[in-house]
């Protein structure tokens, strides 16, 4: 199922390329020849979009290898992002993000740029350093094909950027049915907000970091009872898919084995019947009952930490415990997070972390935590 967004047909399956497979034995490179099979599946079942960003490592590089050199330039559209936040104390340097982006990928010119992570404690950098007029300029200039911006804030501030700049063509939000009456991501209400400005939205973290790929227990037994063939993946990515003003569901797919389920229930996508949205509500009523760590793994906050602490690996082991009551398995993946870093009771809080984190996290009050309950 395609619609039609600036005069083209847009696949509703997207491929994020920022948690791609990895060497084995080797957790920081890429595995570009297993990218480069599954670009070609992804293509060859007739999807073409592609997300990147500047912030990602490796990945706007792994594009131009996987993709950009092997697959002629009108068979895929590519998006990536300017983070002005990366670079706050210099405009210029923050735009010359743009012309790394390009170096990076060889692709020529951006089919979608977007501004990278717009909340409240960063969108007034954007003004100052006059990214908005850029992305018109870059526009005019034939670089870039359409742009908007990715958000992490409340429906408020949404309203009011895309009131101060209808230029924006789209907006890039985070939907999934855990965070869909969210009060901190506001998944529903954004959504709205977006249908309101008439703006079509890119889905980020449809399955909330990989947590509604496999969900709790008895998240899981819902929605097998209610289609026992189905993965959890493709309820999560489906419930995205069918909501409206949707121009396409990012899936950061890391193996062949995700994307080849993605591909099967997305190929010929069909929305959610009354039945299957009845079982996503009884789902999210567990969810909603079960304490957790929010956290969906960007990795953000890790770059900058001056103690080296894998913070996402220390909450998903924490999370292991609290959701699946797994406590012991628990502490294994927390022993395993610290081998080559630092503990949860190293955090100095700084803050650093929480300046970054786009879920606005309380992570050094989440560190705490961990730290009382792991130990070193």
């Amino acid at each position: 199922m395609k619609q039609k967004y600036f005069g083209a047909d847009v696949p509703k399956l997207g491929f994020g390329l920022m948690r791609l497979p990895r060497v084995a034995g080797h957790p920081d490179v890429i595995d570009v020849e297993q990218t480069a099979q599954m670009v070609d599946e992804f293509l060859a079942a007739g999807f073409t979009y592609f997300d990147t960003a500047y912030v990602y490592t490796g990945s706007e590089d792994a594009a131009r290898q996987a993709l950009v050199e092997r697959v002629p330039r009108e068979k895929y559209t590519l998006a990536s992002k300017l983070a002005a936040w990366q670079d706050p104390k210099d405009e210029e340097k923050a735009k010359r993000q743009f012309e790394t982006t390009l170096e990076r990928t060889q692709a020529g010119y951006l089919d979608f740029y977007l501004l990278h992570s717009i909340e409240s404690d960063n969108v007034d950098l954007f003004d100052r350093f006059h990214i908005w007029d850029y992305m018109n300029e870059l526009k005019s200039a034939g670089k870039i094909r359409h742009w908007g911006f990715s958000f992490h804030d409340d429906p408020k501030m949404l309203d009011r950027v895309l009131t101060e700049h209808p230029d924006a063509e789209f907006v890039q939000l985070q939907i999934n049915y855990a965070d869909w009456n969210s009060v901190s991501v506001h998944s529903r209400e954004n959504l709205e907000v977006a249908r309101q400005h008439g703006k079509g939205v890119v889905v980020m973290e449809p399955v909330r970091g990989g947590l509604l790929a496999n969900p709790p227990q008895k998240v899981a037994e819902i929605l097998h009872r209610a289609a026992p063939d189905r993965s959890s993946a493709s309820w999560a990515i489906r419930f995205a898919a069918s909501q409206d003003n949707i121009m396409t569901v990012l899936s950061g797919m890391s193996n062949l084995q995700q994307l080849r389920d993605n591909i099967s229930f997305m190929k010929e996508f069909q929305p959610l019947s009354p039945d299957e949205e009845a079982a996503i509500h009884k789902a999210q009523d567990v969810l909603d009952g079960i304490p957790s760590i929010p956290c969906t793994g960007c990795s953000y906050c890790t770059e900058g930490c001056p103690q080296k602490i894998a913070i996402p690996d220390i909450f998903a082991a924490r999370n292991t415990q609290l959701i699946f009551g797994a406590a012991e398995k628990g502490e294994k993946d927390y022993e395993r997070a610290v081998q080559e870093g630092g503990a949860a009771s190293d955090c100095i809080q700084c803050g650093q972390c929480e300046s970054v984190c786009p879920q606005h996290l309380n992570v050094t009050e989440y560190l705490k935590e961990c730290a009382r309950v792991f130990g070193r």
